[in-house]
């Protein structure tokens, strides 16, 4: 499952719009058309990030992004502010008051999910530096790529991947021991146990698989390199 985007405006077909671009490329969409659904849905679902329109009615975006810096469940919660062009008073007001960024209307789309990946990127990366050294532990960070011993979560460039248990366990082991090589079957003894000794084509399934899902290009890797004649390291 994709990060959780709440994208909050009144106008149906703003969130018609951000709905479908925002699921288009992996994220789920949760909408509302006012301040106050939008707090009553922050209080029963997990959110990743609020996409937040400034003029809405009852509870306008400002009280709103008020509102969730001052609960603690919500105060490190990203929010992108949702402005119309004239308003760069509000923009500078939202900032101050605790906005991640905001995005003018009309927007692009590739601009959006820019910035939305963005955010998300840096708040995966401050939650990593406010860690407590156990916690540090379990969260390695290399340049998009979160991945996360606790929760079985990885993240590449703001995006959520999801990975079966055993390209997990590979990734994780290859990225925590980072520019050291393994040869195949030192991989499958680790991961896989005795059980599978002698299949070392099974590691190399799952590295494939693992390119397809964490690079860009995986026939010209970044992360996961082949030693010829040795075996795999993560660069």
């Amino acid at each position: 499952m994709g990060k959780v985007i709440l994208a909050i405006d009144d106008e149906e077909h703003i969130l018609e719009l951000l709905s479908y671009n925002l699921e288009s490329n992996g994220f789920r969409v949760l909408t509302a058309d006012s301040g106050e659904d939008g707090l009553e849905l922050l209080e029963r679902e997990a959110v990743d990030l609020v996409l937040l329109d400034i003029m809405l009615p009852g509870i306008d975006g400002m009280e709103m992004l008020k509102r969730i810096r001052k609960n603690p469940d919500t105060t490190d919660l990203p929010v992108i502010m949702l402005t119309a062009k004239s308003e760069e008073i509000n923009k500078v007001l939202g900032l101050e008051v605790g906005a991640d960024d905001y995005i003018s209307k009309p927007f692009g789309i590739y601009e959006l999910v820019a910035r939305v990946k963005a955010v998300l990127r840096r708040s995966e990366r401050n939650r990593v530096a406010v860690a407590t050294p156990e916690e540090r532990d379990e969260i390695i960070a290399i340049d998009d790529i979160i991945i996360n011993n606790t929760t079985h979560e990885v993240t590449v460039d703001g995006k959520e991947v999801e990975l079966a248990l055993k390209e997990f366990e590979l990734l994780y082991v290859l990225a925590k021991h980072r520019t050291r090589v393994f040869s195949r079957e030192a991989l499958l003894d680790k991961i896989w146990g005795y059980e599978y000794a002698g299949e070392t084509r099974t590691v190399d399934v799952h590295i494939r698989n693992l390119r397809k899902k964490i690079e860009r290009d995986d026939n010209k890797p970044k992360y996961i390199k082949t030693v010829r004649g040795v075996g795999y390291k993560f660069s």
